[in-house]
């Protein structure tokens, strides 16, 4: 159910142009119902260990699996990382590590120029309420900013093992960023990715509890054994 579309999408602003790796649930085809929408990065990793840079995650088999044990089906949206263009596309602010951060641009990207072409291809639910934006690593911090920069367009994020090592900003934009009531973020972190990565995300859990509310819509999930990899997300 995993469909690579051709052509690739133009980034505007960024010279460079980017694929898309769409998975489609298992009753789309015969139903007429919309379906909520989860925008992905590093689409290489999602589905097929050929493309993936160090195993896949299973995005397909996983959601299959909770369609036909919960009745849950969601369309995913993989969008291809640019490889040696990868950190600068997934900062969103400049570091001494990053020096060109394009987070902006490639988050344009997508809310521009990748959703309306989803929105109008497939049949998906649009509102913000049905939208998720969910990465590791350097797409966790940029889901992070995501959620926070564009939350009239993503409701519900997954952070997952993020690179806020790279980026204080992003704890200066949860303290000053009020979001919406119905918003939803999943925090992960590994116990064997480091030792600073558990602490900032459960720094991070505790500002948006601040900002949020102590009723579930923070989620913190820490994994003891989990390493920094495609294996645990």
């Amino acid at each position: 159910n995993v469909h690579v579309l051709v052509p690739a999408l133009e980034m505007p602003g960024l010279d460079r142009s980017r694929t898309l790796r769409v998975y489609l649930p298992p009753g789309y085809a015969r139903a007429s119902r919309r379906y909520p929408v989860i925008y992905m990065h590093d689409g290489q990793n999602l589905f097929d260990d050929a493309t993936a840079y160090a195993g896949e995650w299973g995005v397909d088999e996983t959601l299959d699996a909770l369609a036909a044990t919960r009745g849950f089906e969601a369309i995913v949206v993989g969008i291809d990382n640019g490889g040696e263009q990868r950190m600068a596309e997934l900062s969103p602010w400049p570091s001494k590590d990053v020096p060109k951060a394009e987070g902006e641009a490639y988050l344009g990207f997508i809310t521009t120029i990748v959703k309306p072409f989803i929105d109008t291809v497939y049949r998906t639910e649009p509102g913000r309420r049905h939208t998720a934006i969910i990465g590791s690593s350097m797409g966790g911090l940029l889901s992070h900013y995501a959620i926070n920069r564009r939350p009239d367009v993503f409701a519900l994020a997954g952070v997952l093992s993020p690179s806020y090592w790279i980026a204080p900003a992003a704890f200066e934009q949860a303290r000053d960023t009020a979001l919406p009531s119905d918003a939803r973020i999943y925090l992960y972190a590994g116990g064997r990715e480091g030792d600073s990565m558990v602490q900032e995300a459960a720094r991070m859990d505790d500002l948006l509890r601040l900002r949020m509310g102590a009723d579930g819509r923070v989620l913190l999930d820490v994994v003891d054994a989990a390493e920094h990899n495609e294996a645990a997300w």
